[in-house]
């Protein structure tokens, strides 16, 4: 990853970090917690985007002590950036890496009891969260077996220091949703009060999600795995707008102008002459494609830019490396100046969400998509 101070001068296409945003949404979301709940931030992804070591040493100054990745090597990586605490990996870990987590420190998730008792044929002690399926049917243990998750304690190799779930509807507004929510949590808890009468009292529990905690923030545990609402955002605008707290975005997107260039009409440009001007068109190439991370379902006018305070639609086709705007009408653009592909420019303004409606998707995937060749920029 690209890492430089603000005041440095920024590349071809970075991400500025607002750290003073980060800590508004730190401090918004703390106050939804339920008592004796801590902020577990999730920061699989390179920070959905953001990056992840810059992120997580923030927030270890504001005193976070817990964090989750997806995989061994993000949490590594994490380690080498000098982030203490635990570290929780959510995902599956292949056994020729587990003297990873031995060697860094990791906590490990048993993602079902097959797998317990490969991390335990590995030798030597490994700590574990028990990952427990309550109606996902995607990782973790089923809730009903009970006897193979009480046996988990029981692994020689296995130091099982936590338990967790996690809540697949947490996001659904109406009643259906909201009953399996409620049952999940159900199941979780009469688990997990089960285990803690019969095998340990000193367990980690956790069942809360950026939504979870946003729309049951009742729901108790020691921790919050939090994502994509660190981060100032939801999945989509609709649920940005229902959000009960004031989240800031975190993240802005820029790219320079490359080049300028005037267009006569009838003139084509782009891979497979995707634009032909109808007029004299002035145009802009941007040192940003779809190898960055900009979804190349914004081509052909889907998508826009802001310079200079005003939109320039995007023509023709992202490439792998640049992309073609339409700055007609709009003055004194040269090459050096910055787009803004996420972010404020004068009174306009671009959202991560707006490019994910725009694209068909959701906010999470626009952002862990993007590169490893834009900069991050700390800023205040």
């Amino acid at each position: 990853m690209f890492f430089r101070k603000a005041g440095f001068q920024k590349g071809r296409a970075w991400i500025e970090i607002s750290r003073e945003n980060l800590r508004h949404n730190v401090g918004q979301l703390r106050a939804l917690l339920p008592k004796e709940c801590e902020l577990m931030p999730v920061l699989k992804a390179n920070a959905y985007g953001h990056g992840a070591a810059m992120i997580a040493k923030e927030l270890q100054k504001l005193g976070v002590q817990a964090f989750c990745v997806a995989t061994a090597l993000e949490g590594v990586e994490l380690r080498q950036s000098g982030i203490r605490g635990e570290i929780l990996v959510l995902g599956y870990t292949h056994p020729e890496q587990f003297s990873l987590l031995r060697r860094h420190r990791l906590t490990q998730t048993v993602v079902d009891f097959d797998y317990a008792q490969v991390l335990n044929s590995y030798g030597k002690e490994i700590r574990v969260h028990i990952g427990v399926d309550t109606g996902m049917h995607r990782l973790g243990e089923n809730w009903e077996n009970l006897n193979r998750i009480r046996h988990l304690f029981h692994m020689r190799n296995l130091r099982v220091a936590g338990m967790f779930t996690h809540l697949c509807a947490a996001d659904g507004e109406n009643e259906e949703d909201q009953a399996f929510t409620a049952m999940q949590a159900q199941r979780f808890y009469r688990t997990v009060g089960n285990i803690e009468t019969s095998e340990c009292t000193s367990l980690k529990a956790h069942i809360l999600g950026s939504y979870g905690l946003l729309h049951y923030p009742e729901l108790a545990g020691n921790y919050a795995r939090i994502g994509i609402a660190l981060y100032g955002l939801l999945s989509s605008e609709e649920d940005l707008s229902r959000c009960p707290v004031n989240l800031r975005t975190v993240l802005s997107l820029k790219a320079r102008v490359a080049s300028v260039k005037e267009l006569r009409a009838g003139e084509s440009a782009g891979y497979n002459r995707a634009f032909t001007a109808l007029r004299q068109t002035r145009t802009a190439t941007l040192a940003i494609g779809y190898a960055d991370g900009l979804p190349r379902a914004l081509s052909c006018g889907v998508g826009s830019v802001l310079i200079n305070g005003r939109r320039a639609p995007i023509i023709g086709k992202i490439c792998m490396d640049q992309t073609l705007v339409d700055i007609t009408g709009i003055p004194d653009v040269r090459p050096g100046d910055a787009a803004v592909v996420i972010g404020e420019s004068g009174e306009e303004s671009i959202s991560a969400c707006d490019l994910a409606k725009q694209a068909g998707t959701i906010t999470n995937e626009i952002l862990s998509r993007l590169g490893p060749r834009l900069e991050r920029v700390l800023e205040k």
